[in-house]
């Protein structure tokens, strides 16, 4: 590609290209696409660039979610990154060494490969208003805002250990390069310990939705600590803020006290679209459970309010990620509900009403799905 179709940005040149919210396609069969009003450009309280997974879309017999039916979940229009001018920033107060790391450098530093799960803390939104009559703003996702991946890229505190940070760090401020500008600070014992800057996802050069040609991967913690599009990461002394801890991605209402989202909730879904139909007499039902703390223990299925029965768990159950399972039901015709119900080595279980929180994160109840068996 010419010189000339790049634009100087400062820290990273932006192709020259149409801007096109989301790249990859986004074929309905597969995708609920969530990108109505996308016309906003208020990327804090604005709707967001999204697209969320269909659960009948996961192919039952792979346990990575595939990359290009992963959900999409960004505050601004992807950017068209050039690598070879990207440069990831490290500075602040609580570093003796401000520095920079271009593409290739990093790709050359000591690098993991982790399967872990990015979930959206609004996940399963919907829910708050159509099973507990109190809708909440937002993108309506039902359940498809979740993916497990395959992430390979360098330990984050193998990038601040060259900035030699000071004893007196607190929090790390991750800052993107999209036009929302996005920031998320995590402590600083959590950046040292699990977090890695990820280059590739699925064996693969990281898409460009996806956050190329960096992006942050925060293990067991809501996917809004993931920043995409990495270009600056700011070591503080003191507590950090910005809207995206502050105003949105905190619990308030429903007796909450503003803290910010950091672990996700248990959850539960099947294989099948919502309000399937499949044929009537015995099925064979597959779908998945997880969860940010531990792995799963144990998942239980009832059916129109019956007796609650051991689902049988299949394959991984890799912690921070999820648990494949199967039932066999026999579905005589007609309409019926299945429910299900997930237990995470923590002691975590999913209850039957989620704590109310105003905008509607971290639903993590048993969910009545809807089957039509003809």
């Amino acid at each position: 590609m010419s010189q000339s179709m790049y634009k100087a940005t400062g820290e990273a040149r932006i192709t020259d290209v149409p801007k096109v919210s989301i790249t990859k396609p986004l074929p309905p069969e597969t995708f609920i696409d969530h990108r109505e009003g996308e016309e906003s450009h208020d990327f804090v309280h604005g709707p967001g660039f999204n697209a969320e997974t269909r659960w009948e879309a996961m192919p039952p017999d792979e346990y990575l979610t595939p990359t290009d039916i992963f959900y999409v979940r960004s505050h601004a229009p992807t950017p068209h990154l050039d690598a070879a001018a990207w440069r990831l920033e490290v500075e602040g107060d609580a570093v003796e060494r401000s520095f920079s790391i271009g593409y290739e450098e990093l790709l050359g530093l000591p690098s993991v490969a982790v399967v872990k799960m990015l979930e959206c803390a609004g996940n399963g939104r919907i829910f708050f208003g159509e099973d507990q009559n109190r809708e909440t703003p937002g993108t309506q996702w039902r359940l498809g805002a979740v993916g497990v991946a395959e992430w390979t890229g360098v330990p984050l505190r193998e990038i601040l250990e060259r900035a030699n940070v000071k004893p007196s760090a607190r929090d790390v401020m991750a800052e993107s390069l999209d036009e929302a500008r996005m920031r998320r600070p995590i402590p600083i014992g959590k950046a040292l310990d699990d977090a890695i800057v990820a280059y590739a996802m699925n064996g693969e050069t990281l898409p460009l939705d996806h956050g190329f040609p960096a992006r942050l991967v925060v293990p067991g913690w809501a996917a809004v600590a993931s920043v995409k599009w990495l270009g600056k990461l700011t070591v503080s002394s003191e507590p950090l803020f910005s809207p995206w801890n502050t105003e949105k991605y905190v619990l308030t209402g429903g007796g909450h006290d503003g803290s910010p989202i950091t672990n996700s909730v248990t959850k539960s879904a099947p294989h099948l679209a919502w309000d399937a139909e499949v044929p009537s007499g015995p099925n064979t039902v597959r779908g998945r459970s997880w969860t940010t703390e531990g792995s799963i223990a144990r998942v239980e299925w009832s059916l129109d309010g019956g007796e609650w029965r051991d689902c049988d768990i299949e394959g991984p159950n890799l912690p921070e990620a999820w648990a494949t399972w199967e039932i066999s039901a026999d579905l005589p015709p007609g309409r019926h509900t299945l429910r299900l119900r997930a237990t995470d080595t923590e002691g975590n279980t999913q209850p039957e009403e989620a704590p109310f929180n105003d905008e509607g994160y971290l639903y993590g109840a048993v969910v009545g799905f809807p089957i039509h068996a003809t």
